[in-house]
């Protein structure tokens, strides 16, 4: 297959729902989220696939704001807490080279329809965890930067085994846990807004202005009703103490939002509400399906000294962007980094 026998085009909403697969993709790249992301930006979504025939072997959904300083190309879109989103490879073709070929002439064509290299276009995506080849970018004068998350592989693990790769602090303290009088349950959008409450105070603690908002949040919930769970921690008296937003994909659950550092009785409430979690993963046929469990980060030297405790696996992607001074201006400016 040569790169030249690919042709790529801008796709609608259910074109690209079509062409989806029903496994490998990340959270984000669902068709509702999608929409309920363009609903809470300023920018236009738009979807571009790859086929060889009738088949789909590339998907990428972008999002295309015209500034002052020229237009700006975003996957995902900033400061939404998105973590990735980026470009989806469907080709299953055993060969490396039809692989590449795919990568390879999918990226051209989209870049050039974008007029990415276009001096006052900029660039900036977030790959998904499955995409491993981001060199069709640099080949295309974009700069390439690795960052990383933590992925527990849960597949093999039962209610009496998923602690054991844990640290032993980290067991200790779960096992401690148990004999405290904090309560985990799954709660509903009255909890998820408490849980976006506890973010944005802690962001105004720290002299930081959030711009997630919570608009964004109860429509995306909304729009994906079986793929998402709150779990809250409560005092004995009912008081909230921590919470998590939990995603789904169909084969791994994600740490989204919350998990705000509180102790109760010397205990981290947020190892309780993550052991609750993967319990549940291992445990419930609902969740049968979901065999990892991505604590969304490990980039940050703090956060990395509990999030690495969970042993999970260190997964790179790939941060594809513009380079140049312009593209410095428009972080500054635009928040092009997501918090």
């Amino acid at each position: 297959m040569s790169s030249s026998s690919i042709d790529s085009r801008e796709l609608t909403i259910e074109e690209y729902s079509e062409a989806l697969p029903s496994n490998g993709t990340e959270v984000f790249h669902s068709p509702a989220a999608l929409t309920a992301i363009e609903s809470h930006t300023d920018s236009e979504l738009r979807v571009y696939g790859g086929f060889k025939g009738d088949q789909a072997v590339a998907l990428l959904p972008v999002f295309v704001a015209e500034k002052a300083i020229g237009r700006i190309v975003t996957s995902p879109p900033p400061s939404m807490s998105i973590p990735r989103l980026g470009p989806l490879l469907l080709t299953n073709s055993p060969k490396q080279r039809k692989i590449e070929s795919v990568n390879e002439g999918f990226t051209a064509s989209v870049l050039d329809e974008l007029g990415v290299n276009e001096r006052l276009t900029l660039f900036r995506m977030v790959c998904p965890r499955n995409y491993g080849d981001p060199r069709p970018f640099q080949w295309n004068r974009l700069d390439v930067s690795p960052e990383f998350t933590y992925v527990l592989d849960l597949s093999d693990h039962t209610d009496e085994t998923v602690m054991e790769p844990f640290s032993r602090s980290l067991r200790n303290e779960m096992r401690r846990g148990e004999e405290t009088d904090i309560s985990v349950a799954i709660e509903g959008r009255g909890a998820a807004k408490r849980v976006w409450k506890s973010v944005q105070d802690h962001f105004t603690a720290q002299g930081i202005q959030s711009t997630l908002s919570w608009e964004f949040i109860a429509e995306l919930l909304g729009a994906l009703p079986e793929n998402h769970r709150v779990y809250v921690a409560r005092e004995p008296d009912g008081t909230f103490s921590s919470g998590i937003i939990v995603l789904y994909s169909n084969d791994t659950a994600y740490f989204w939002l919350g998990g705000i550092q509180e102790t109760y009785d010397g205990i981290s409430v947020n190892s309780l509400l993550h052991r609750t979690v993967i319990e549940d993963i291992v445990s419930e046929p609902s969740l049968e399906s979901i065999t990892r469990y991505d604590l969304v980060g490990a980039n940050t030297e703090r956060l990395c000294q509990y999030k690495g405790k969970f042993s999970g696996d260190l997964i790179p992607y790939y941060v594809v962007e513009s380079g140049g001074p312009e593209m410095a201006l428009a972080k500054g400016a635009y928040e092009l980094t997501a918090r």
